[in-house]
C-alpha cells in the first residue's frame, strides 16, 4: 500500500495544479501543511502552464494498493 500526500494549489488562470509527496510522515499536521503550502506559494519556486501559484486549495492522503500479477 502505498500512501501519498497531494497538495492542490490554485493557479493564476484559475486552474488547479498538485504536488504529490511520497510516504509522508504521519499523523499529518494541518496546520504545518498550511503553512508549507503557503510558504510554496510565497516562493515563487513552481510555475505551471496555467501560471503561479497563488492560493492553497486544499490537501488530501491519497491511499492506493497495487497488487501485481505474473502472467507467463
Amino acid at each position: 500500500m502505498t500512501k501519498t500526500l497531494e497538495l492542490q494549489f490554485g493557479t493564476e488562470l484559475g486552474k488547479t495544479a498538485r504536488i504529490s509527496i511520497d510516504n509522508p510522515k504521519e499523523p499529518i499536521d494541518e496546520e504545518v501543511v498550511k503553512l508549507s503550502m503557503d510558504q510554496i506559494i510565497a516562493a515563487e519556486i513552481f510555475t505551471t502552464s496555467s501560471g503561479k501559484f497563488v492560493s492553497s486549495k486544499g490537501a488530501r492522503i491519497v491511499d492506493r494498493s497495487v497488487v501485481d500479477y505474473e502472467l507467463e
